[in-house]
């Protein structure tokens, strides 16, 4: 048990390595040629269908207000987001992707799909029992990490 718990202890340290300044682990790499930081792609990927003001974008994304006006701002600066004035309240920007953004948008959200089936496949190795099991230990174990 303690061999285990030792394996355990160094797969989390490599994944905390993969994800270091990053808000996820996906498998594989981009393929935009356009580098942009982890939380600049969820903003695109997010507002990818729908207009969204920079509070609403910090809540989807659980990211602070200070991360997602600079990232915003930066979105601005390369041409990828627009800000157009609600309607009804002037005081409200709403953000859209622009068309040079649109491509970058759909390939990340196409490489979250590309990473579930990663794991879909990955998991089809092992037995039902064994899934539920796996599932389990993933849910107890997220649930000791956060206290």
């Amino acid at each position: 048990m303690k061999e285990l718990a030792q394996q355990i202890d160094r797969a989390l340290h490599d994944i905390v390595l993969c994800s270091e300044n990053q808000l996820e682990i996906l498998v594989g790499s981009c393929q935009s040629a356009v580098t942009l930081t982890n939380t600049q792609e969820h903003i695109l990927m997010l507002i990818e269908n729908n207009s969204y003001t920079s509070s609403e974008i910090a809540k989807q994304l659980k990211v602070s207000q200070a991360a997602i006006t600079k990232a915003i701002k930066s979105l601005i600066s390369k041409e990828m987001l627009v800000g157009v004035r609600d309607e009804q309240d002037a005081r409200v920007v709403r953000y859209s992707l622009t068309e040079i953004a649109k491509p970058i948008a759909a390939e990340h959200t196409h490489h979250h799909v590309h990473t579930i089936e990663a794991y879909e496949e990955l998991l089809k190795s092992y037995s039902a029992e064994e899934q539920l099991v796996i599932s389990r230990f993933i849910k107890d174990l997220v649930q000791k990490i956060k206290g």
